[in-house]
Formats: structure tokens, C-alpha cells, sequence
């Protein structure tokens, strides 16, 4: 299989997920794939404060947090950051519905090899580059490539 071309090196990601392993292993096939990836969070709060202190390329929010914190909430603080956000959640109507503040979704369970593929297919397109064929599973939300703050 072939890599997407990207400079993946400098491309920085985030991860909440309240669910450690699964955070890992995707930390890890990230990692693999020459992503950089950001300490990991499980709520809100503190994955506002890594994407302040180092504004990632995506973030991949899960819609059930720790502390019965929100993923879509979360996604509508790091839009007006202009962070991008891919939902990664089993909840796809709720995903569906947060189409305003995510780029796209990609439901639980999936195949970390798919997550890989949907992250450079993002980042590409976020860079302008519609060439990558879309990933298997992922949805991807055309308004939510506007990361323009809402007025």
C-alpha cells in the first residue's frame, strides 16, 4: 500500500479519548505513520489547554469524555481556535448532528490502519488536495471545512 505524499513530520495531532487503550493504540499507529502526536487527553479542560499551548493540525475528539464532559462541545471551542476536528465516536447520530463543528466522523469501532488513512486524507484536504481516495467509513461534513468562527 502506498503512503499519501504529506509532510506528515510537521502535521501535529491531538487525541481525546476517555478510553486509554484505544488512545494508545491510536497515539501509536499515528506515531508509526510520522505524525506527531500530543500528550493525550480524556476531557475538555485539558485538551484546551494542549491545543493552546500548541495549536495541533487536527484534533480527534471522541463525543463521550471523562467526567461526563462533551467531544461536540469540545469541537465547538477548538473550531473557534481553528483547530479541525474529526469525531470518532459510535454515537453517529450525534456525530451527524455536530456537522457545523466537526470536518467529518469516523465511527467506533474502526480499524486503526482506516483512522491512518482518514487522517492523511483530511489533512490533505484541509491543504486543498481532493486527490486522496476516501477512506472506508469515514464521513466526511463539507461545512465543516469552514473553520472560520461563527459570527
Amino acid at each position: 500500500m502506498s503512503t499519501p505524499r504529506t509532510d506528515k513530520a510537521r502535521q501535529t495531532l491531538m487525541i481525546v479519548e476517555d478510553e486509554v487503550l484505544v488512545a494508545i493504540v491510536l497515539r501509536d499507529e499515528l506515531t508509526d505513520a510520522g505524525y506527531h502526536v500530543l500528550d493525550l487527553a480524556d476531557r475538555h479542560a485539558d485538551a484546551l489547554a494542549i491545543a493552546h499551548a500548541c495549536k495541533p493540525d487536527l484534533a480527534l475528539v471522541n463525543i463521550h469524555l471523562a467526567g461526563r464532559d462533551d467531544g461536540i462541545e469540545l469541537a465547538k471551542h477548538l473550531k473557534a481556535m481553528g483547530v479541525p476536528v474529526l469525531l470518532i465516536s459510535g454515537q453517529v447520530s450525534r456525530a451527524r448532528s455536530a456537522q457545523t463543528v466537526a470536518i467529518g466522523s469516523l465511527p467506533k469501532p474502526y480499524d486503526p490502519a482506516d483512522m491512518v488513512l482518514s487522517v492523511a486524507y483530511l489533512l490533505a484536504r484541509l491543504q486543498g488536495d481532493s486527490s486522496l481516495p476516501m477512506p472506508r467509513g469515514l464521513e466526511v461534513f463539507d461545512d465543516g471545512f469552514d473553520l472560520a468562527p461563527a459570527a
